[in-house]
């Protein structure tokens, strides 16, 4: 119902993103994508290149006077620093040469992208695989949350952990106008100056740091994902999303692996209902039950993983030659993990758009919407 291509390189001229399955009608505009977009340049330990880029989708098809006309929406985000990079990224051949890659980096696609692709540079695999393509992804889930909104659902994030420093409440640190003012996007003052010091600690030490972030959606209705099929279960769907983000290598949805150590009577949400409303007195599910949504805020977290370009170079060894070397270093960040919340929103939003249209689609967002009040009405008088 909702799907999207992306493509373009980190130091290429522009990357881009088709949007399809976007009713027509929708209200739609650059500057509401370019404010997701500015808060995935933001966060404490970015790289000087959020510096250079300023990042913003021109809309090139799929909207006409500011609403969306139901034909692909195709987004381009130009990259400023292709100007430094013309001839290592020229389309067509050049004259000189220009030097090849080949000292692998441990915990980046380098080896296994070279080895797939018959490459001896690992320039083109390094390329594609820079997180600079959820830029991207952060457009297009910004036409994913402007749909969303149109239901009354919203999407935030907050970060958990940077460096084995953790706030202390998850629960009372969810102050989101506080989350967007701290260069973490930590609410919790304390936690936050422990984060911001635990970064310049790894800089200065030619290190990263890694850590954890919560990506909370609110307003969903109960009924959205299937446990019919094991690829339309809704919680699946949503981790498949999440561990696509670069650097993210475990996901938790609700307790998660807290569970693994309680018994079962303390391990449910008991069901609830007043008047003609269902819901639950805790939410130790994170809103997914049987693979479908229960109507309680959808809670998943994600944790990333230290950036692997380091100050410091890990050994490793020379593609070519099989010599020991330390691995290649470019310019690279020393903590994404805010950045990373930012990015776990776009994905989460893309994947309940895409429930959305399947549960309720039409061709034209009024119809859409109409079908989702029919739903409402008619659960309610159950």
């Amino acid at each position: 119902m909702f799907r999207y291509l992306t493509a373009g390189e980190s130091h290429g001229r522009a990357l881009t993103a088709i949007v399809e399955g976007v009713p027509a009608g929708l209200t739609l505009d650059e500057e509401y994508i370019a404010g997701d977009l500015k808060r995935r340049q933001g966060g404490y330990g970015r790289s000087a290149r959020m510096e250079i880029e300023q990042d913003r989708a021109e809309i090139l098809s799929g909207v006409r006077h500011g609403l969306t006309i139901g034909s692909p929406i195709s987004l381009l985000i130009w990259n400023r620093d292709w100007e430094n990079w013309q001839d290592v990224m020229a389309i067509s051949p050049i004259k000189q040469e220009t030097e090849k890659v080949t000292r692998l980096r441990p915990g980046h696609a380098d080896l296994a992208g070279a080895i797939k692709y018959g490459l001896d540079d690992i320039r083109p695999i390094l390329e594609r695989a820079s997180a600079r393509e959820t830029a991207s992804r952060v457009a297009v889930g910004a036409v994913a949350r402007k749909l969303l909104q149109e239901f009354g659902i919203e999407i935030k994030s907050h970060t958990i952990a940077i460096g084995g420093i953790s706030i202390k409440g998850e629960k009372s640190q969810r102050n989101w106008a506080k989350v967007e003012k701290s260069p973490v996007r930590c609410a919790e003052a304390e936690a936050e100056k422990a984060m911001i010091a635990a970064i310049d600690k790894a800089k200065e030490a030619g290190d990263t740091v890694g850590g954890v972030f919560e990506v909370v959606a609110t307003g969903i209705p109960i009924g959205l994902g299937s446990h019919v099929q094991w690829d339309r279960r809704l919680d699946g769907r949503i981790a498949q999303a999440l561990m696509s983000i670069n650097a993210v290598k475990g996901v938790e949805v609700g307790a998660g692996f807290s569970l693994a150590n309680l018994p079962g009577s303390q391990s449910h949400d008991i069901i609830e209902r007043a008047g003609r409303i269902w819901h639950h007195a805790t939410n130790r599910a994170g809103g997914i039950e049987g693979g479908i949504s229960n109507g309680e805020p959808i809670m998943v977290k994600a944790v990333v993983k230290p950036i692997p370009t380091l100050g410091k170079p890990l050994p490793s060894v020379d593609l070519k030659t099989g010599e020991a070397v330390e691995a290649h270093s470019e310019r690279s960040d020393v903590c994404v993990v805010p950045a990373a919340g930012v990015i776990g929103e776009a994905m989460l939003a893309i994947v309940l758009a895409d429930a959305m249209l399947e549960k309720f689609g039409g061709d034209h967002i009024m119809e859409t919407l109409n079908n989702h009040k029919s739903y409402l009405d008619a659960m309610n008088k159950r």
